[in-house]
């Protein structure tokens, strides 16, 4: 699921944000780092076969300032809209878990 040209994702290690300060020496922000990817890759493919296109909405990799995983979910302000009514019909009883 990596690849993408879009200026306005991080693919990678976050190194910016308020909760993410200095690394620390000895924590394994790779490890977390590639679980998260693979988790990244899943939520993508997920979303792709739900009709959503990455350049819109994008699950991207990252870790927490102790080196766990996290998946951040990038979504275009455009797109906004289209995924909330997806969330609501799917937790709605309408074609997902309630």
């Amino acid at each position: 699921m990596t690849g993408s040209d879009e200026d306005w994702l991080s693919d990678g290690l976050d190194s910016e944000g308020a909760e993410c300060g200095l690394w620390v020496s000895g924590v394994d922000y790779i490890a977390g780092w590639r679980a998260a990817r693979e988790a990244a890759d899943r939520l993508n493919r997920a979303l792709l076969g739900a009709g959503f296109e990455l350049s819109q909405v994008r699950a991207v990799a990252s870790t927490d300032e102790c080196g766990r995983g996290v998946v951040r979910v990038a979504v275009r302000l455009d797109a906004v809209d289209r995924l909330v009514v997806f969330l609501e019909a799917a937790t709605s009883g309408e074609g997902g878990p309630a």
